[in-house]
């Protein structure tokens, strides 16, 4: 029986890679790309900022042309609006800053597209991620490690990924480089081998997230005070949707040393500011932890890992606490930036994750 692979292509260089990689190796294959919003014809998404565009999807369909594959779209624009759209706009609206990537993947790449893959016959989903997927000789169990290419390493987006999901699931640029990568494309006459990386939110394809938030709920959101950390006054924010913890920028307050937000209190409608020492920590935690390399610990064990707790952040050594309610406590062993809430917390072990969580 011949191994069945759907490809998850969204029009660029990568994805197109990964297809042709999992043709070489003689999987039956299926390209597939997902519609999932309306914003298609979008003047900065033609111009490449993002991915989704019709472009894209015309680019998808070409590679899977050319490598001689099926090629279907699929509509999950209702999941997409439930599952991330909803959810980045609620979590802002609640005082967090999300990550809509990782949404996109633990509810679109890799949950409902793995579903419709069964459906149809497939028993393995492909993206072009700069990840690994291995499985333990000694345990068993299924890793999601770091891509060899540490500046394009997306281990952390991926922190969801559940053992029946990495099981049938291969990422093979993982142990690439994008350079070689771009010269794979290259060698096969791709038509998007110099396609420029998409840079911004897919649904927010100029960048302006508030802008976006205010059109989708049809509200608009309060000025209030900017206060210090013992509350004193000082000045008017223009909305508490427009700042995330540890931001410098855009802030409009005069002062010798840079303010930084320390925290918004929903509730009063206050954003808190802060000097940079003032925005310091070394505790935060996180729950709705997904182990990986490990099974549930039970509570109060304590491990050592590297943690990161932004996209692209450097790691930084902790002791982890496992909480009674399954969430953990993360105490770093040198002070780092007080991270935003509904970011993830995702842990290693060298290249291994050994689990992610929401950081609240």
């Amino acid at each position: 029986m011949s191994k069945k692979a759907l490809i998850a292509m969204s029009g660029g260089v990568d994805s197109s890679v990964a297809a042709a990689l999992m043709s070489e190796q003689g999987y039956e294959c299926m390209g597939v790309t997902m519609r999932l919003h309306e914003e298609m014809a979008n003047a900065d998404m033609q111009n490449g900022k993002t991915c989704c565009s019709l472009d894209d999807v015309e680019d998808a369909r070409s590679v899977a042309f050319q490598l001689g594959m099926p090629f279907q779209v699929f509509n999950f624009k209702e999941d997409f609006e439930e599952k991330v759209i909803r959810r980045f706009v609620c979590a802002y609206e609640n005082g967090t800053t999300p990550n809509p990537c990782i949404d996109c993947n633990r509810f679109l790449k890799f949950e409902r597209l793995y579903e419709r893959a069964k459906v149809l016959g497939y028993d393995t989903i492909v993206t072009g991620h700069y990840a690994r997927v291995e499985q333990d000789p000694e345990t068993g169990r299924w890793l999601l490690k770091k891509g060899v290419d540490e500046k394009k390493d997306q281990s952390y987006v991926l922190y969801s990924l559940t053992q029946d999901q990495l099981a049938h699931t291969v990422l093979p640029l993982g142990g690439f480089t994008k350079p070689e990568i771009r010269e794979k494309a290259e060698a096969l006459g791709f038509v998007n081998a110099e396609k420029a990386e998409s840079q911004d939110i897919c649904f927010v394809p100029d960048g302006d997230y508030t802008a976006f938030i205010e059109k989708y709920t049809g509200k608009t959101y309060p000025e209030g005070e900017f206060v210090d950390k013992n509350g004193k006054v000082l000045g008017t924010h223009k909305g508490i949707i427009h700042y995330t913890v540890g931001q410098r920028r855009g802030l409009g307050i005069a002062s010798t040393e840079p303010y930084y937000v320390c925290e918004k209190d929903i509730a009063t409608n206050r954003v808190v500011l802060g000097y940079q020492n003032e925005l310091m920590t070394q505790d935060f935690e996180a729950r709705e932890m997904n182990w990986i390399a490990v099974e549930k610990p039970v509570a109060g064990t304590v491990l050592r890992a590297m943690v990161r707790s932004r996209y692209h952040q450097k790691e930084t050594e902790a002791d982890v606490t496992v909480l009674p309610d399954g969430s953990i406590h993360i105490h770093t062993l040198t002070p780092v930036r007080q991270p935003a809430k509904g970011q993830a917390a995702v842990l290693y072990d060298g290249d291994v994750v050994i689990a992610g969580g929401e950081i609240f």
